[in-house]
């Protein structure tokens, strides 16, 4: 078993930033190791080659010189290169460059920080070369007066029987133990008949590790890193685990540090009911923001049975992105998903939120800008499973996944930000496209390559006066199509192709009227007393635009690849306002450091809602004035009036209707029939303090007098303890509508509960748990997912646990147990990831 460098840390413990060191009681033999006798103790051998071109500088209370031996006492302090030895009394031989050390011996320095004490030693400081004894030490630490402080992330600490300093940065470590946490009580600790340290890592044969002092694990070879910036090739810790329908799981990994740019992992995991997974991870990163990252899983399933039939969930899933920047104005970058079934991403996927995604995208483009021009070339590949497949049964025959696939292969791209002509104020920018188009979905698939052709230049002038503010702009819009759709549309919704060309063109013009602001402030001393000594501004922004668009007469025979396709006629009002309330301190007080003491500043910050302390963030005590005017509640209302009412014909009665015009205001499909007045959208965001977050946004049909969305967001955190709520609620258009599919309605009801208390990265207790409930649940069952975790962290190591249960229907109804064992800069044993973390 190798314990390395490269094991996934899932988190880091929270650990002082100071090595508490040993007194002189506790560096006495009993607090050490017992060893046999020094006469096994080899003598230093000379590795680096002789240098006399260093000075050695030497401050003490009294010195003695015989011939090139000198003899100092009292404070002594010797300083050579980048080491410092310090010691009640030494003899130094300024020829040979022997130095022999007694009392309160301390030696410190290094690339990579050492810093030990014992009681005597004997070095020669122009080889570099040292043996000590009784020792207490550390790698990855300095000196910052009488205290140690991390300056690696990883640090440790060792004692040893005996220290013999082979080179400068060599070191051999007696009858010693090894550990990243305080002394003289670490939480857990390596002993060692011999380890073997150098610049990049300390290895020990034969070792055992203890934890609270207990003899836990007999380790044949173990290697700590010491260079914070290597990692280290090596197995990782195997993984074991349970699942109530995948069994008993084992699983191991190899980690490969090929450079210092890149690294592999590769592994398996082994399922005593499924059968094998296999995973790989490749990872690169480059100058600047370059980067690439391969991910790849994939399961051999014996497959399972499910009301007596058999179902294979087997399947791979595979991720490639990465980016390259010729220079500062030209990149290619790119994120390719292939997902060869979603049946087994529901039923393997460790998170839930990945478990239940159905859309996945694939693009890789490659773009130049200059003087505020764009041009750009891209491959998208977008595949929507729309619903899992289902099992035959005896009655019924098995029904295949449902996807519809759609590809830009290519699209050549060319836009403009808006750029003045001349002196006039006019300004005109440009959007153009050519893209070969493709789709396919259940009963339907284009012959080939569509081609479309997509341009739109518009004119757009600024008008402002007395805080009026006035926005006008005119554009036009030429499409061109190598293929059409037949209309009428067939009773199935199921497209029909025709190989005839179809042109578009419309004009557009838009109004957009901004009034000035009309705001109050509230500063009666009710008020201030209401908000703590906060003045409240109440402030409330109109907003109006008016857009027309002209000449779309053949919407019904464009097939749809994406949003260009969706533009139609309209002619409609769009009006809303945003109102905010601000709190203002009563009194002017700047934004500066406050001096506390001596050794810190405090100060608030804005951002954060803290006192800082020296970059420490701690929670005030009382309140504190902020440096100026922060928001307390926004709430946006907007609703659009269409004097149009059938967007030029566009409209077809009694199913789900999506224009760009609707699409880009709600995001809600609910247009099924014409119609005057679109929903009221409401977004409020509330922010009582910087513990408390809450938003509410809802949909609200004026005609149906009903909510056709409904979404509640809570997050609460306050010390330790952290709790948050979600709610949502649709009822809308359904999805297959469109297609003839027998569901009118998207109806559904769902809620998310967290609660916890504790800190992944402080010591101590915690708890924590959240649940996911479908309150509109019919066969499905009430409870979707529900998860507990608790943990404990000691200074330097802690232990964490998890019981985990998926209801997912037919596809997967599973409970998980889950655990890990994370070292202080060692890493973690276990199966709790940090992704799926509650902390």
């Amino acid at each position: 078993m190798v314990l390395a460098a490269s094991h996934p840390h899932l988190w880091g413990q929270q650990v002082t930033s100071q090595a508490t060191p040993q007194t002189e009681e506790q560096q006495t033999s009993s607090s050490l190791p017992d060893a046999p006798g020094a006469t096994q103790y080899p003598v230093a051998e000379v590795q680096p080659a002789t240098d006399d071109t260093t000075d050695v500088k030497t401050e003490e209370d009294t010195l003695l010189r015989n011939g090139s031996v000198v003899t100092l006492d009292g404070d002594v302090k010797v300083t050579y290169r980048d080491r410092v030895v310090e010691a009640d009394h030494i003899e130094f031989d300024q020829d040979t460059g022997d130095l022999t050390a007694t009392g309160h011996l301390h030696v410190s320095g290094g690339a990579n920080h050492e810093d030990l004490t014992a009681r005597h030693g004997t070095m020669n400081l122009k080889q570099q070369t040292a043996t000590f004894y009784d020792v207490v030490g550390s790698v990855g630490m300095k000196s910052a007066g009488h205290t140690l402080t991390y300056s690696s992330s990883n640090p440790f600490l060792f004692t040893g029987r005996m220290v013999v300093r082979t080179g400068p940065q060599s070191y051999e470590i007696y009858e010693g133990t090894l550990t990243t946490c305080q002394l003289p009580h670490p939480d857990w600790m390596l002993y060692a008949g011999k380890f073997a340290v150098d610049s990049e890592k300390a290895k020990a044969q034969n070792s055992t590790f203890r934890l609270m002092n207990i003899p836990v694990l007999f380790l044949p070879y173990v290697t700590h890193p010491v260079d914070s910036e290597q990692r280290q090739t090596g197995f990782m810790i195997p993984v074991p685990g349970y699942s109530s329908t995948k069994g008993f799981t084992l699983g191991e990994e190899f980690y490969w540090a090929i450079n210092r740019s890149t690294d592999l992992m590769v592994g398996a995991q082994y399922y005593s009911l499924r059968g094998w997974e296999q995973s790989a991870t490749f990872r690169y990163r480059g100058l600047g923001n370059d980067f690439g990252k391969a991910r790849y899983t994939g399961l051999i399933d014996r497959g399972i049975y499910t009301n007596g039939v058999y179902v294979n969930q087997g399947g791979e899933d595979v991720t490639v992105s990465g980016r390259h920047d010729f220079s500062s104005q030209t990149r290619v970058a790119g994120d390719v998903e292939y997902l060869s079934s979603y049946a087994y991403r529901e039923a393997f996927a460790e998170n839930f939120s990945v478990a239940v995604s159905s859309d996945i995208l694939s693009i890789v483009y490659g773009v130049h800008e200059w003087d505020g021009y764009a041009a750009s070339a891209r491959v998208d590949r977008y595949q929507g499973l729309k619903q899992a497949g289902v099992a035959a049964t005896p009655t019924a025959p098995a029904i295949p996944e449902e996807e519809v696939k759609i590809f830009h292969a290519p699209s050549l791209d060319f836009g403009s930000t808006e750029h003045e002509i001349g002196r006039t104020g006019l300004l005109w920018s440009v959007e153009a496209s050519h893209a070969g188009l493709s789709r396919v979905e259940p009963g339907f698939s284009t012959g080939g390559l569509t081609q479309r052709f997509d341009v739109h230049p518009a004119l757009s002038y600024r008008l402002g006066f007395d805080g009026w503010r006035v926005l006008s702009s005119v554009g036009v819009r030429e499409t061109a199509y190598s293929r059409s759709r037949q209309v009428p549309y067939a009773e199935t919704g199921v497209p029909v192709e025709l190989p005839d060309a179809l042109h578009r063109s419309d004009v557009e013009v838009e109004a957009d009227l901004r009034a000035p602001v009309v705001e109050r402030t509230f500063d009666s001393p009710r008020v201030e007393k209401l908000f703590y000594g906060n003045d409240v501004k109440h402030t409330i922004e109109p907003e109006l635009t008016y857009r027309y668009v002209t000449g779309v007469n053949n919407f019904l025979s464009v097939l749809r690849f994406d949003d260009v396709d969706i533009v139609s006629d309209t002619n409609e009002l769009e009006y809303g306002a945003t109102q905010r309330l601000f709190l203002r301190p009563v009194k002017d007080r700047p934004c500066k450091e406050r001096p506390v003491s001596t050794a810190q500043t405090q100060y608030w910050d804005e951002d954060s809602g803290k006192v800082q302390t020296r970059g420490a963030s701690v929670e005030p005590k009382d309140k504190l004035p902020s440096c100026g005017s922060h928001p307390l509640i926004s709430w946006r209302l907007t609703q659009k009036y269409f004097f149009n009412e059938n967007f030029g014909g566009a409209v077809i009665n009694g199913r789900r209707n999506i224009f760009d015009t609707t699409l880009n205001f709600s995001g809600i499909a609910f247009l099924t029939e014409p119609r005057a007045i679109s929903p009221l959208i409401s977004r409020l965001r509330l922010r009582t303090s910087a513990h408390m977050d809450v938003e509410w946004d809802f949909d609200f049909d004026t005609g149906a007098k009903k909510f056709t969305s409904n979404n509640v967001f809570v997050d609460v955190h306050q010390n330790n303890v952290f709790a948050g709520l979600s709610y949502a609620r649709l009822n809308a258009p359904g999805r297959f509508y469109t297609e003839g599919v027998s569901s009118p309605v998207s109806n559904f009801d769902q809620l998310r509960l967290l609660l916890g208390y504790g800190s992944p990265t402080k010591p101590g207790l915690g708890l924590a748990g959240n649940v996911g409930l479908d309150l509109n649940a019919n066969n499905t069952g009430l409870v979707q997912y529900g998860a507990v975790q608790g943990s404990y962290n000691w200074d330097c190591c802690g232990f964490s646990v998890e019981v985990r249960k998926y209801e997912l229907g037919s596809v997967r109804n599973e409970t998980t147990e889950r655990f890990n064992f994370t070292l202080l800069n060692i890493g973690t044993a276990g199966n709790l990831r940090r992704a799926a973390s509650l902390f």
